[in-house]
């Protein structure tokens, strides 16, 4: 039944059911596990502790920023669900003059700018960004997937309204300043030895593992998981939204396991949606169920992870302190970022 704060407690799998992803989404559910008002999921890994220790991972003082161009030439396609980045200028040089204007061809904003020039030498110039959230570099809210009703600990899918979400949003999260703490790189194409997976090619558990002992890499609780496909490359090869989206290879849904067990703290990757996009049982963004909706574990996409997988390829190091902090929109299910690995 339904508490007072919105949560419904009926989050067992339907008795009866022993299908296989049932059983995984009972497992690595969290609900509850850091109280029945949470809304940070994951995150709560990363303690005072982790945060401390991904400092001291700053050695040579190098930035890698990890996000992409927001601009109307980015990977989104022609669905008109998500539009690229609309840049609009409102004040710009040629606007200089506008005060030499006739005072009857000055409506009220360009007398307002007029009074301004006219005061001495000082000019400027503004603009608008129009964009979804989700469009580019970003992070995924815990209130972006549900299913059966329900987000991440019990909290009820009518909770996010037209207005915004009131619960799982991104604002609790930015307002405590995640996520910033220790990054590992997994770097799968180069563990494979191509310069990005096919179309369609799922990661699964086993070469995670392979990856972590290959590369050296110890993964620590609270460690954000940073997936490289190389997948980004087929973008800018041939900037095809539609079949960059959909034919993007990633992480199985049975990564969730994984996952869960080394206490990871977020999943970011340099394709659309972290996991492969081709459903692998037939059920369409899976991992997104189990990793959003029961795990409460935030997933970053559409991340540039070339100079960082050059750089980590180079030293063999891959820790480093990442800064993707959240920007506080009310209510947003998402948020645009522009991470930046430290090392």
């Amino acid at each position: 039944m339904n508490d007072p704060h919105g949560h419904h407690h009926h989050g067992e799998p339907p008795a009866g059911d022993d299908s296989e992803w049932r059983q995984v989404a009972k497992k690595v559910r969290n609900w509850g596990r850091w109280g029945a008002d949470d809304q940070l999921g994951t995150l709560n890994h990363i303690t005072a502790e982790a945060i401390r220790h991904a400092a001291t991972l700053v050695r040579a003082g190098r930035l890698i920023s990890l996000g992409v161009p927001f601009d109307a030439r980015g990977p989104q396609g022609a669905h008109g669900l998500r539009r690229n980045p609309i840049h609009l200028m409102t004040i710009d040089g040629g606007d200089s003059g506008v005060h030499e204007l006739p005072k009857e061809w000055q409506g009220p904003t360009e007398t307002w700018v007029a009074n301004l020039l006219e005061s001495g030498p000082g000019r400027f110039t503004d603009d608008y960004i129009i964009m979804p959230l989700q469009s580019c570099t970003q992070w995924d809210a815990l209130s972006h997937f549900y299913y059966e009703g329900q987000l991440y600990n019990g909290y009820s899918s009518k909770s996010v309204t037209s207005l915004g979400a009131t619960r799982c949003a991104i604002d609790p999260i930015a307002s405590r300043g995640h996520i910033t703490g220790r990054g590992v790189l997994l770097d799968v194409a180069r563990h494979r030895g191509v310069d990005h997976l096919k179309a369609d090619e799922v990661v699964t558990p086993a070469e995670l593992d392979a990856i972590v002992a290959r590369q050296g890499v110890e993964v620590r609780d609270g460690d954000i998981i940073v997936v490289r496909t190389g997948w980004y490359l087929e973008w800018l090869a041939h900037r095809n939204g539609e079949t960059w989206a959909w034919n993007a290879p990633g992480v199985s849904w049975r990564c969730a396991e994984w996952f869960y067990d080394h206490n990871t703290a977020a999943v970011a990757a340099d394709n659309v949606g972290v996991e492969v996009m081709r459903p692998e049982i037939g059920i369409w963004s899976l991992f997104h169920m189990l990793a959003l909706r029961d795990m409460g574990m935030m997933l970053g996409e559409i991340w540039d992870l070339e100079a960082l997988g050059a750089d980590c390829a180079a030293d063999k190091v891959y820790e480093f302190q990442l800064v993707a902090t959240a920007l506080p929109f009310t209510g947003a299910v998402g948020t645009p970022i522009n991470p930046i690995a430290i090392k």
